[in-house]
């Protein structure tokens, strides 16, 4: 079965979500937004330092573009990081801009770079559309990871999210010497979280693996960096990374080293975090949820099958009740309270 049947239309942001965000201090006024990237004049693949296309270009502008991109864009990275203060920021400039045509949302990824000592950082400029805020916001609160990101009138202004890109961690760090039974873990409650809040298309393109160093052992963290399709496709297999052909080497590794009982007890340890997070944020998830409630951001009939799909996967009435995506997500973090 193809597990995404068609490209994602982009939903407009509805006004109770605009005056979310900026509650939560999410929108600001920046100089340059994402059309004003689209004025390059010449685009040129870029390949990684094993000569292996990328998929991304980086683009070119004339003269006079490029001085008022630049200094826009500094200005952006200074409210990411600053609070737009670019006092101490004077030897930072612009390294490259790269665009990802083939990306749902065509996004441009920014360089920054320090000319003192060479360090760089990267931010993203994307069209903003209300399923990706949603998928933002969802992970900031559920998740044991913190989304920096902001929105100026159409544009999605969007932190880099560290880590090996998954597919590239499977084709060239596999073989390494790893702690299998921790990176199984890993995936077990990166499958959980994703299933939980309906966030789709995990496979390892869209997700990175983080690596921590400890005293014995490295510890992993999987985290999600495409949130285009929160709560969108039909089918709840799209909600599942266990089901994506592209990470069957960790789910491989996962059934060598792992236990049904094993896994049970992951899931479990995973639920009781997440319930732990709603409670924490009960406040600003209620109002994300009730909002996403009211928000049309899949067809009709995509929320039809889905609804009956996760009645027959909990066994609970619940689900055929709901008639947004919004109110799966509610009923699905509703569950947490009798299956830990």
């Amino acid at each position: 079965m193809k597990m995404i049947e068609e490209k994602k239309k982009t939903f407009q942001i509805i006004s109770p979500l605009w005056d979310f965000m900026r509650e939560w201090g999410r929108i600001i006024r920046v100089p340059i937004e994402y059309v004003d990237l689209l004025r390059f004049t010449h685009a040129v693949a870029l390949y990684d330092k094993r000569g292996e296309d990328t998929l991304w270009s980086t683009v070119g502008y004339d003269a006079m573009a490029r001085k008022e991109i630049h200094s826009g864009l500094l200005q952006i990275y200074a409210n990411l990081r600053s609070e737009g203060d670019r006092s101490a920021m004077e030897h930072l400039v612009v390294d490259r801009i790269d665009l990802c045509m083939y990306g749902n949302s065509q996004p441009f990824r920014v360089r920054i770079i320090n000319t003192l000592n060479e360090n760089f950082d990267y931010f993203y400029v994307k069209n903003a559309d209300a399923s990706r805020i949603y998928g933002l916001e969802l992970e900031h609160l559920l998740s044991p990871n913190r989304i920096g990101y902001f929105v100026s009138g159409n544009t999605l202004i969007e932190d880099h999210i560290y880590g090996i890109p998954g597919d590239i961690f499977i084709k060239k760090y596999m073989n390494e010497t790893l702690n299998e039974v921790r990176l199984a873990k890993e995936f077990v409650k990166f499958n959980e979280r994703s299933f939980i809040r309906l966030l789709g298309d995990m496979h390892s393109a869209n997700f990175v693996v983080d690596i921590t160093m400890d005293f014995e052992e490295n510890m992993y963290r999987i985290r999600s960096i495409d949130f285009d399709q929160q709560s969108y496709e039909a089918r709840k297999q799209v909600y599942l990374p266990q089901y994506y052909k592209e990470n069957n080497p960790i789910i491989d590794m996962a059934m060598k080293h792992l236990t049904w009982e094993s896994v049970r007890q992951y899931q479990r340890e995973e639920r009781a975090l997440i319930h732990k997070r709603v409670k924490s944020s009960a406040y600003r998830l209620k109002k994300l949820i009730n909002i996403m409630e009211r928000d049309m951001i899949a067809p009709e009939a995509n929320v039809t099958i889905l609804k009956k799909e996760l009645a027959e996967h909990y066994q609970d009435a619940s689900f055929l009740e709901q008639n947004s995506m919004g109110g799966l997500v509610k009923a699905s973090l509703k569950m947490l309270d009798h299956m830990r």
